[in-house]
């Protein structure tokens, strides 16, 4: 099961990337080529990176892709990462539970208005959805990296590094230059 939501979690990403990409190509084609344009490409790539964004948070906590400042927390012993990462879990799932209930009555309340997108022929409550899903996702993420925190399989969230990573593409590229990057 989680195989599956994994799947459709990055297929759905993928899927909206690209059709973002492809509908502002064509866009800027019939625009600068055609002197003409679509409409409602705008709002639709607007709510596409909408969706995009709102699935792609809950997908980083999966893949440990979020920045974070967690210098200070990397200075305390194993015992203390471990109850600072609880206590961002839990201060996280209470932050997603919120805005997740506050998305459900935002959707329920166009739904019963029946109010239309701008440009788009497509209730506004379907476009967005993703505010409950996106939430819902994320507040089940988070809850799976808590409860590795807790239980012991982790020390804490996990966060992208970006100076290991910038430092190991260096040494990388140093590797490909003559003499193993040594003088310039």
């Amino acid at each position: 099961m989680a195989q599956i939501m994994n799947r459709l979690e990055e297929g759905v990403i993928a899927f909206l990337l690209a059709a973002m990409t492809i509908l502002t190509f064509v866009q800027v084609v019939l625009r600068y080529v055609f002197n003409a344009g679509l409409v409602w490409a705008l709002e639709a790539t607007t709510y596409m990176f909408a969706w995009l964004v709102l699935f792609g948070m809950s997908y980083g906590i999966k893949a440990g892709s979020h920045i974070g400042v967690d210098v200070l927390v990397k200075l305390l012993p194993g015992a203390g990462q471990r109850a600072v990462g609880i206590l961002a879990g839990f201060l996280c799932m209470a932050y997603a539970a919120i805005v997740l209930y506050g998305g459900y009555v935002y959707v329920d309340k166009m739904y019963l208005l029946g109010v239309e997108a701008e440009d788009l022929p497509i209730q506004r409550w379907v476009l967005i959805l993703i505010l409950p899903i996106g939430f819902a996702l994320l507040l089940l993420r988070l809850a799976q990296a808590t409860w590795r925190i807790l239980s012991g399989r982790q020390a804490g969230f996990r966060l992208a590094d970006e100076a290991r990573e910038a430092l190991h593409q260096l040494h990388l590229d140093d590797k490909d230059r003559p003499n193993g990057g040594g003088t310039r």
